[in-house]
């Protein structure tokens, strides 16, 4: 008998409880160096999720179900999950069809990237103090995935009309399906783009883009659960940072005369600030971590433009 097969057995056979499974979970992710990053930090609770879902329990549950014992069908459930996490590496929300972003849920799958921007925090607080009195009624989600960014923005603006673009067929069908998940109608119009090539002209007040800035050597140097992911949302096909450049070099041009721009580049903020020291960007100081988002004014961004030399 394997060393896998003897711990399934002694689970389902020793552990009773839901908090049991939980606790077993979490330690099993421990001993196998199972990697954590996808809508979760830790072990366990990573093991909550994912035993959870295996129970169709939901999250907000009170504790003291966390006693409750199980059948001998949900341990095999429980423990069949945790199994499936470590075998796989596949991120938790994979397996689960399951992703929360800015306290919504999403589905997901393979098709996107798993949303965890922290941009979210922004779209929470409404943008500010970064709109200041500004309302925003003209919206523009570039590289939307999932369309987590795009439908947080119509449910936190229902007066705003919101794009979303990606240049990924297969992304934007699971973002028509998030879109009717939460029953967001016209307000949201899915647009196949490469950037801005593919968006007709116009101004908006806010785009928002959590664009490709990771470089092919970079996320072949990631984890397995990252490397589930697609990597083209990852590091789209380039080793630089020049779909950043591009948009910070179009944007002005989509951007009403007081609009806004906010970019998500991550660790990457380093290289962007290298290449580019007199950026006019301000990088947000993120109360739950993370970094690499900043903003930028459309009038400065503009003005920089200017100084910029031509573009082959």
């Amino acid at each position: 008998m394997g060393i896998q097969q003897a711990q399934r057995d002694a689970a389902t056979t020793h552990l009773s409880r839901v908090l049991d499974f939980i606790r077993w979970g979490a330690s099993r992710f421990n001993e196998a160096g199972v990697v954590f990053g996808h809508g979760s930090d830790n072990a366990l609770d990573e093991a909550a999720h994912l035993v959870l879902h295996s129970l169709r329990l939901d999250h907000a549950m009170p504790d003291i179900y966390l006693q409750a014992v199980l059948t001998p069908d949900e341990r095999t459930a429980a423990v069949d999950i945790i199994d499936r996490r470590i075998d796989t590496r596949l991120p938790a929300p994979y397996l689960t069809g399951k992703a929360w972003f800015a306290g919504l849920e999403f589905f997901v799958d393979d098709r996107v990237i798993v949303p965890r921007s922290p941009i979210a925090e922004l779209i929470e607080a409404e943008f500010q103090p970064w709109l200041g009195h500004r309302e925003p009624l003209e919206i523009l989600d570039l590289c939307t995935g999932s369309g987590a960014i795009a439908i947080a923005c119509a449910l936190t603006f229902p007066d705003a009309r919101v794009v979303g673009t990606d240049a990924s067929d297969a992304a934007l069908e699971v973002a028509a399906i998030n879109a009717d998940k939460h029953d967001i109608g016209p307000q949201v119009e899915w647009i196949k783009a490469d950037l801005f090539d593919g968006v007709a002209r116009q101004e908006f007040d806010l785009i928002v883009t959590n664009p490709p800035y990771v470089t092919r050597d970079e996320w072949e140097g990631l984890a397995p659960e990252y490397l589930h992911e697609p990597g083209f949302a990852f590091h789209g096909e380039t080793d630089d940072l020049s779909l950043v450049s591009r948009i910070l070099l179009q944007a002005a041009d989509y951007l009403a005369e007081d609009g806004l721009l906010v970019l998500e580049v991550g660790y990457s903020a380093f290289l962007l600030e290298a290449q580019y020291p007199d950026l006019p960007i301000t990088w947000v100081d993120l109360e739950r971590g993370g970094l690499g988002v900043g903003v930028i004014e459309a009038e400065e961004l503009a003005a920089w433009v200017e100084t910029q030399p031509p573009q082959s």
